[in-house]
């Protein structure tokens, strides 16, 4: 029996967060605008990194997968289904990684939803509507151990494709997975696996992630009334 922690528990605790906020209407759609600002947001922060070769899939797999650009509701159910499964066959390593990502997105719902709480309703998403809702939460602790959360994922995925093992295991595995309905599950992970093997090395990505996250964080708490609207972030790493 594996020691740390159990995937079940943390994809039960992801679902009931999910579901939680998806019941109640009107935080529901500030959700949906505050998340389309965000991606925006990263987007410009990370134009640099998107328009190299090396770090271009894993901008997208950052933006797309990890902070919930795409609808994650096909990938949890599989994960639900197969949590067993995994947690008996995959890799420590693997299986590590994959835990980390369920932690991370129940942490950045839960910091969304209290954000989008305090944004003023029927109204767009502003860089300055976006800064007053961040330093009305406060929650500074937790918005660094957010960050901190993205670099451990990404350390972990690093390391993951160094190994040989769970490379065979993905391209073994890619039919098998269709053919049990986990499709959307092993593009997931397939999708990660080779945003990072492209990179040859993440160093510099989650150094710049780190770098430029934990400034704007700071500019945010520091009480800039538009942080967003310098070239500045962009040249901090």
């Amino acid at each position: 029996m594996r020691n740390g922690p159990d995937l079940g528990s943390l994809l039960a605790r992801n679902r009931e967060l999910r579901a939680r906020y998806a019941g109640d209407a009107a935080l529901a759609g500030r959700l949906a605008a505050l998340r389309r600002w965000q991606a925006e947001r990263l987007a410009a922060t990370y134009a640099d990194l998107a328009a190299q070769g090396r770090y271009r899939a894993a901008v997208t797999f950052f933006l797309r997968d990890l902070y919930g650009g795409a609808d994650a509701g096909p990938r949890d159910r599989e994960l639900a289904r197969a949590a067993r499964a995994l947690t008996r066959l995959l890799p420590a390593a693997a299986l590590e990684a994959l835990c980390a990502a369920v932690v991370l997105d129940s942490l950045t719902q839960e910091l969304d939803a209290g954000l989008a709480a305090r944004l003023p309703p029927g109204q767009p998403v502003t860089g300055a509507a976006y800064a007053a809702a961040y330093r009305a939460t406060g929650r500074r602790a937790e918005r660094e151990r957010q960050i901190a959360a993205i670099l451990e994922l990404g350390h972990c995925l690093d390391g993951l494709v160094r190994q040989p093992l769970p490379r065979l295991l993905l391209r073994v595995s890619r039919r098998p997975a269709q053919l049990a309905g986990l499709g959307a599950l092993h593009d997931y992970l397939e999708r990660g696996f080779q945003a990072f093997t492209a990179m040859d090395g993440a160093a510099e990505f989650l150094t710049t992630i780190g770098t430029r996250e934990s400034e704007l964080l700071r500019r945010l708490f520091d009480g800039e009334v538009d942080p967003f609207t310098t070239a500045e972030l962009a040249r901090q790493a």
